[in-house]
């Protein structure tokens, strides 16, 4: 279910912005420039962006502002970033983080 907003009661119609293709968990995803990893995926309607460490129950975006890291998500092959503060571009390659164990060295 896509969430995006096109036509705000206040603001009216909002301009048309470059597109740009993304793809999280190997599966590709339309957004626009200016997007950060966050909105873009709330827009496609994804709400799970990671696991807990500990319970591995779904973490999504929660304070938006760059506070909490509920959002973490794994951009390219290694670098974790908080999708909430990190702009979209063209061809990024985006991954959940997947669960660990208490003192695994690929803990994020």
């Amino acid at each position: 279910m896509r969430m995006r907003v096109v036509n705000h009661p206040v603001l009216g119609n909002l301009p048309e912005r470059n597109r740009v293709t993304i793809y999280f968990n190997n599966q590709p995803f339309q957004a626009y420039e200016g997007d950060t990893i966050a909105s873009a995926m709330m827009a496609e309607g994804i709400k799970t962006l990671r696991n807990h460490e500990e319970s591995g129950n779904g973490r999504g975006i929660y304070c938006n502002i760059g506070h909490c890291f509920e959002c973490r998500v794994q951009v390219g092959e290694r670098k974790v970033v908080r999708a909430c503060l990190t702009p979209v571009s063209e061809g990024m390659d985006i991954y959940s983080l997947s669960v660990f164990k208490k003192g695994s060295e690929s803990h994020c």
